[in-house]
């Protein structure tokens, strides 16, 4: 059946013609039919010449675009998108081996815009942040396993949060393939960590911070680490892995620092009590520490993301400007602080200005060590800057 189809406003073609991925509301000029949410269109300049093809929803990003070539969205499409994402996941050494942890589709990265895949062991968590992709999912999933075989037991489909409110699509996390067969926890890079993706946030486990955990490893011998927004403990394993003398995770979340305490004591059993949690407000845990008298030589501040829209951009920047400086203000002489944006919203220049002003209403020298991004098997479309959302740097304080 020939799929409906968009026309473009005059001009309004330029961007897709550069491959960006994206239709916008405002530049679409009529369609042939009335569209459902979610279903598959072609789409036509002014001069009804094909652009491509794509996911329609309604909002800001009318379409999102499958393919630039006049094809079939069918079984075999599915197949070969995500069969190029695992081999490229195979070449860089991350599939296929014991350290079983590693995202395999990162949306407009992988060509697969609005489908997250997040593999832990056998099981694959799949997260739809379109109607699209929702709509699609058994087929998607179908083609997850067959691309996989049987290193993937269980498909979970964990979309009740991503998907777009207007759509009322009515979304259930359940599992689409499997559900008895489950193993609760993967490994990276030879830690074990226990992964929680039904109640846990994102899809269980931070996997865009592992290149990032093992710098950290590096840095941490014979310092005493504080580790914010710990969440599941990544960064302080990998601190206590790396000789630190002593390692306190903070997180508001009681579920946050139960699991961070799993963590701990499955990879260090006998930890010499070198490690330490604190259920505490990041902010409030900062404050009491008086100026000047820190015990703490390296911080990592992880924040969840502080701006999801454009309109909360000013106060997500003070709020990152607010949390550098109670770092750099708190941090000993020659310090180390490993500062992080997760934000899509905040770009590189404008995170590193917050910091910069942080760095200034401290009154403390600051050099920049590292300048950190998101690992490969979370890529980057050349196309579509957007989806370089990590951002991070690694700082020394004097």
């Amino acid at each position: 059946m020939p799929y409906k189809k968009v026309f473009l406003n005059k001009k309004k073609e330029e961007s897709l013609k550069r491959f960006h991925p994206w239709v916008f509301s405002g530049a679409i000029h009529h369609t042939s039919e009335p569209l459902e949410e979610g279903e598959i269109v072609e789409i036509y300049d002014s001069n009804n010449n094909y652009i491509a093809v794509g996911h329609c929803q309604i909002g800001s990003i009318a379409v999102r675009v499958l393919s630039f070539n006049q094809k079939t969205i069918d079984t075999s499409f599915w197949e070969n998108r995500i069969n190029a994402a695992y081999q490229l996941r195979k070449s860089i050494g991350l599939a296929n081996n014991p350290n079983n942890t590693y995202r395999l589709i990162h949306g407009e990265g992988d060509s697969l815009p609005g489908l997250i895949v997040d593999i832990y062991g056998n099981t694959a968590v799949m997260q739809a942040h379109s109607p699209g992709m929702h709509v699609q999912r058994i087929e998607i999933a179908n083609a997850l396993k067959e691309v996989m075989g049987n290193s993937i037991e269980n498909i979970y489909y964990k979309s009740e949060g991503t998907l777009p409110y207007k759509a009322d699509l009515g979304a259930e996390n359940e599992y689409l393939v499997g559900g008895e067969s489950l193993v609760d926890y993967a490994y990276e890079n030879d830690f074990k960590f226990h992964v929680d993706w039904v109640k846990g946030q994102k899809t269980g486990f931070f996997i865009d911070q592992r290149d990032n955990r093992s710098l950290l490893e590096k840095y941490s011998n014979g310092r005493s680490v504080l580790n914010m927004f710990c969440y599941t403990g990544g960064f302080s394993c990998y601190a206590m892995r790396g000789g630190a003398k002593l390692v306190h995770s903070v997180d508001s979340s009681a579920k946050a620092i139960a699991l961070t305490d799993k963590n701990i004591e499955a990879n260090f059993p006998n930890n010499d009590n070198r490690h330490q949690s604190f259920t505490e407000d990041a902010f409030k845990f900062l404050n009491k520490i008086e100026k000047g008298e820190s015990i703490y030589d390296l911080i990592i501040l992880d924040p969840p993301a502080f701006a999801k829209h454009r309109s909360a951009l000013k106060n997500a920047l003070q709020g990152y400007k607010k949390l550098n400086a109670a770092a750099f203000e708190r941090i000993n002489k020659g310090g180390i602080v490993f500062t992080f944006s997760c934000s899509q919203v905040v770009s590189k220049e404008s995170f590193r200005l917050a910091v910069f002003s942080a760095a200034a209403q401290s009154g403390r020298k600051v050099k920049i060590l590292h300048q950190l991004s998101q690992p490969a098997d979370h890529p980057i479309n050349i196309y579509h800057p957007e989806g370089e959302y990590l951002k991070g740097l690694i700082l020394e304080v004097e």
